[in-house]
């Protein structure tokens, strides 16, 4: 398929099968930051430890200094990686039940993580010496996985203080890890980069066309080397100039369609235009079934961290499951970060979560898999407070009261978020639904028998459970129906 740079032609492109059948995937937080791993928001530390004011400013004074003597750049030979293994962590991802993964290739901090010939400041020729990118490419590919690359390096604009004279930022020598230097006239008449904290990103001016030019290349770049099936772009995608925003995605689309790929891009907020792409909602959910589809990004720490923290604390893997059951219910997918250490060790607590997920999907996994929302999500006391992104800050407990509906075939899933003990009463089925075509019930992972029962007047239907759970945290009747 041929496409112009033109948003009709870029919206005839859809979310492709391969993500309708995967549903769950991960990514990984990786890089300079995990050195000082230091929150909130570890991948922030490039920006904050320049900033007055902020936990990563203080930490890094009381650690390593005043920045202006020790500033990002000089964590990169400590960013060692000497253990990393990309055939264990692609062998954890593929043991979550994930069925896509992939690296952030750049973040906001400039760093790339692969061999790139457009950034000399990458991890083949510093820090680890390793092309990040290309070996996980090859590992996730191996076990069947699609693969997928986040890029955030159109942040980079507005991420260092380049009017800062006293900070490395402002040094054009290393213009190619902290971008160009731009916004001068801030530094005019003062001596230190403490103002940074009255300042905000929408201050600062537009990217600028050579800034654009190295944005695309890039990009690229990553397309040309790895080919990968999904691309996920953070906010930064709305700084992006809309020609390039085009251009990008048409060479994206029709350079994978050209090797038989199937791609996918993700997207915030109104960063393209609707249908032109996957929604993309950070730390947060919908509250209903929606039309469109989408996706969550979140990660196995409890929205501190996002990569590797010292003393992070971690959601439990319960919270994740029903995370994943809810989305796909209401039509959405997830995609759950892990961030390792400086050595690229995956933290044993993401370890078990990520083990006990997969545990959960290798008994129940036909009802997630490949299955369609039905034609109602769900019911339940267990609610939103609000619909959209970072609404992942109230703390759910669901019960077995609270059921999600998913359908595959002559099967309707009905997953109870809790254990339903003594039976369950399935509720808020349709009208259409009618007894004469049930042909039969079981729990996944039972061998037990499941006696049923209909009420056609209050459209509900009563079901025994077994006496011996199949698994943990939630379960699912398997309803089979004759047409």
């Amino acid at each position: 398929m041929n496409y112009e740079p033109t948003w009709n032609s870029l919206r005839r492109h859809h979310t492709p099968e391969w993500m309708r059948e995967a549903k769950f995937g991960i990514y990984t937080h990786w890089g300079v930051y995990s050195v000082p791993a230091c929150g909130p928001n570890v991948s922030w530390y490039p920006c904050n430890m320049y900033r007055a004011n902020t936990p990563q400013y203080r930490y890094h004074r009381e650690t390593y200094g005043h920045p202006s003597k020790f500033g990002y750049k000089d964590f990169i030979p400590m960013f060692t990686g000497e253990n990393f293994d990309p055939d264990e962590w692609a062998e954890i991802f593929a043991g979550s039940g994930a069925k896509f993964a992939g690296p952030v290739a750049e973040h906001h901090d400039g760093f790339s993580m692969w061999d790139s010939a457009v950034n000399p400041w990458n991890s083949k020729k510093m820090g680890p010496k390793r092309d990040v990118v290309g070996e996980l490419e090859k590992s996730i590919r191996k076990r069947g996985m699609k693969f997928m690359t986040a890029l955030h390096h159109a942040e980079q604009w507005k991420f260092y203080p380049h009017w800062a004279k006293e900070f490395d930022t402002s040094d054009p020598a290393y213009a190619g890890l902290y971008g160009p230097p731009h916004n001068l006239e801030w530094g005019e008449g003062r001596t230190r980069g403490d103002v940074w904290e009255n300042r905000d990103w929408d201050d600062q001016d537009n990217p600028s066309g050579p800034f654009m030019e190295t944005w695309m290349a890039k990009a690229k770049e990553v397309v040309d080397l790895y080919s990968p099936d999904m691309i996920w772009f953070d906010f930064g995608l709305g700084f992006v100039r809309e020609g390039y925003k085009k251009r990008f995605l048409q060479y994206y689309y029709e350079t994978a369609l050209e090797k038989g790929q199937d791609p996918l891009v993700t997207y915030k907020g109104s960063d393209l235009p609707a249908g032109c792409g996957l929604t993309d909602l950070e730390l947060g959910r919908f509250d209903t079934l929606t039309y469109m589809d989408w996706i969550t990004d979140t990660t196995v720490d409890d929205g501190s961290a996002w990569g590797y923290m010292n003393n992070a604390s971690y959601k439990s893997p319960a919270s994740l499951i029903y995370y994943l059951i809810d989305n796909v219910s209401k039509n959405g997918y997830l995609l759950l970060n892990v961030g390792p250490n400086h050595k690229g060790e995956i933290p044993p607590e993401a370890k078990g979560i990520l083990s006990e997920m997969g545990e959960w999907l290798a008994v129940n996994g036909e009802s997630i898999y490949g299955t369609t929302p039905w034609l109602t999500y769900g019911y339940g006391p267990t609610k939103l407070d609000f619909s959209g992104s970072f609404n992942e800050g109230q703390k759910l407990s669901y019960t077995a009261d609270d059921v999600r509906f998913t359908t595959k075939g002559r099967y309707v899933y009905a997953i109870c978020l809790g254990w339903p003990g003594h039976g369950l009463l399935i509720k808020s089925l349709p009208r259409c639904f009618v007894e004469e075509e049930i042909a039969d019930v079981k729990m996944l992972g039972s061998d037990e028998r499941i006696i049923w029962a209909y009420d056609r007047i209050g459209k509900t239907l009563r079901v025994s459970c077994p006496e011996i759970k199949p698994c943990r945290h939630a379960f699912v009747y398997r309803i089979e129906k004759t047409v």
